[in-house]
């Protein structure tokens, strides 16, 4: 693909970056002419988005005691250095909302981004490639934070920015612009129409909802670093990220083995390190190891009773960072804030989406590892603890919790009799790895036809492709309807959800349901059963370095 050509490495890269795959390491293609500067951005975002939200709630509470007419002049100028966009730019979406647990909570989901935009001096400065000034920005970073119903844990997970997927039709709120849906590498769905893309993107690949999204920028990293006062991090071997004879760009981090306080410019080329570390998803690890570090310093010192500082953080957060247009203030900020930060160290685990090298760019992209990806995304969806530090209910997924639908599994009665409401079948079990499996429509039809829907035929249109099978409708007469034909197929009803993309009652067989004429029992996850392959690293980690790729140690 053009893609590849414009963000991978030369052959010889390539063939160093595999050699390294095989001894453990992983892949990931180069994101701007070679020296992946965006992913590092991102990485520096997640926690800053963190942070920004504590920062943001303790200023508050000190701008509040202060005078009142200071208080509000100080508390709108935090509110106007804040940039906010629309929460998604597509029509419809694949996900649906998690219903609330016995306690009436429900999760968060945040979608942080790093953007790579060369569009200011400073960020040219910091990222180079002054090639690439003027064209839309990349989100090469790209992580979702689950917050728990019950706000007793969190989970992270990064999905690396070759990923190969379906990127939904968006509109950039910005120009009007209208992208049609496309299946490229993730990271160009910022340039589809903005965060908002990114967070359709992600939504239809993984069925989550998601609340929100912060992106930051390359100089967002600089300020957000300073501002913290410094993150410690560790190399087990002398590291050097430079440009080596077939293998260009490179972030210029340069450490001596053991641990170091980096700070500003050398947070962003921590952060931004690809080559050192051998793959871009070893990137993501290191990436996680700094915001784990970053999360325990800051509770580690009193950070939240420096007034001072805290009016740093809060400048640097609120200058850093741009926000989906719901969470756009500080007050919004802060009520968010007082979710994030009473979850201990021990109960925040950073993680990698699973996954395979991509059959059609093997040494280049990557797609989600099937059954192991798809099992991450069940553990949000149904709020599930990736860690096994909490209580037997934390491990329940709050009390009751985990159960997704558009507003509660209520059942409605159809508006019209099986035999003449008008079903379509259609076959979506091609995935990235696997061809459709040939007939599936029709096999299902004719199950529909001798449960009483005699008027069930398959869909015509070509093989589509997702995760999970669902019965779609296109108004709210037809819920009843779409309800019933689930319950005979024994279909979860949190599977059942309107879209725009249907004309009338549908059923989308995903490539959970490859084989049978009954929908599959669901095995629900434990807390803490991850796959093997999700680079699990616990917040309360602090003895953990990185691996010098051997090109990159002097």
């Amino acid at each position: 693909m053009a893609q590849s050509e414009v963000r991978g490495e030369s052959r010889a890269a390539g063939a160093e970056r595999r050699a390294r795959t095989a001894a453990g390491g992983g892949r990931g293609g180069d994101g701007r002419g070679g020296d992946g500067p965006p992913d590092t951005t991102a990485a520096g975002a997640r926690p800053r988005g963190r942070r920004a939200l504590r920062w943001s709630a303790t200023v508050l509470a000190v701008v509040i005691l202060g005078t009142a007419g200071a208080g509000y002049v100080y508390l709108k100028h935090l509110d106007d250095n804040i940039q906010k966009g629309r929460r998604s730019s597509a029509d419809d979406s694949k996900a649906l909302r998690t219903a609330p647990n016995r306690a009436g909570q429900t999760p968060v989901n945040i979608l942080l981004l790093g953007s790579d935009s060369r569009n200011s001096a400073e960020n040219v400065k910091l990222g180079g490639s002054r090639d690439n000034v003027g064209n839309p920005p990349l989100a090469d970073v790209q992580m979702l934070i689950h917050l728990s119903a019950d706000r007793r844990s969190a989970s992270v997970v990064s999905i690396p920015r070759d990923t190969r997927v379906d990127i939904p039709k968006c509109t950039d709120p910005a120009t009007g612009k209208t992208y049609g849906a496309t299946n490229d590498i993730i990271n160009v769905s910022l340039a589809r129409g903005g965060a908002g893309c990114t967070l359709a993107t992600w939504e239809n690949l993984t069925g989550i909802y998601i609340d929100h999204w912060m992106t930051i920028d390359f100089a967002g990293v600089v300020r957000m670093a300073d501002a913290v006062g410094g993150v410690d991090v560790c190399v087990n071997q002398n590291v050097w990220d430079r440009p080596l004879p077939n293998v260009p760009g490179g972030s210029g981090l340069k450490l001596t083995k053991g641990s170091h306080n980096v700070k500003g410019k050398q947070a962003l080329q921590w952060l931004r390190t690809r080559h050192a570390w051998g793959s871009d998803p070893l990137r993501a690890r290191a990436q996680h190891m700094y915001l784990n570090s970053m999360i325990r310093t800051l509770k580690g010192e009193n950070v939240f009773t420096d007034g001072g500082r805290l009016m740093d953080l809060a400048e640097a957060g609120t200058r850093s960072l741009q926000v989906s247009e719901e969470i756009g203030s500080v007050k919004k900020l802060y009520d968010l804030a007082t979710q994030l930060k009473s979850v201990p160290t021990d109960r925040i685990t950073m993680t990698t989406m699973p996954w395979v090298p991509d059959p059609r760019d093997p040494d280049a992209h990557v797609v989600p590892d099937g059954g192991n990806a798809a099992k991450m995304w069940q553990m949000i969806r149904d709020d599930v603890p990736f860690d096994k530090n909490g209580t037997a209910s934390d491990a329940k997924g709050g009390e009751g919790g985990g159960k997704s639908g558009d507003g509660g599994p209520k059942a409605e009665q159809p508006s019209q009799r099986p035999d003449r409401l008008g079903v379509l079948v259609r076959n979506a079990t091609r995935t990235a790895t696997e061809p459709p499996v040939s007939g599936r429509a029709s096999a299902i039809g004719r199950e529909l036809v001798g449960k009483g829907f005699s008027r069930a035929t398959a869909d015509p249109s070509g093989p589509a492709s997702e995760e999970r099978t669902a019965v779609t409708y296109p108004s709210a007469d037809l819920k009843g309807d779409a309800q019933a034909v689930a319950r005979a197929l024994g279909i979860p009803p949190d599977s059942v959800k309107q879209s725009t993309d249907a004309t009338g009652v549908t059923v989308v067989i995903g490539s959970d349901w490859r084989t049978g004429t009954a929908y599959p029992a669901r095995k629900k996850p434990t807390a803490g059963d991850l796959p093997d392959n999700a680079d699990a690293l616990n917040g309360s980690e602090a003895d953990t370095c990185m691996d010098v790729y051997r090109p990159y140690q002097w």
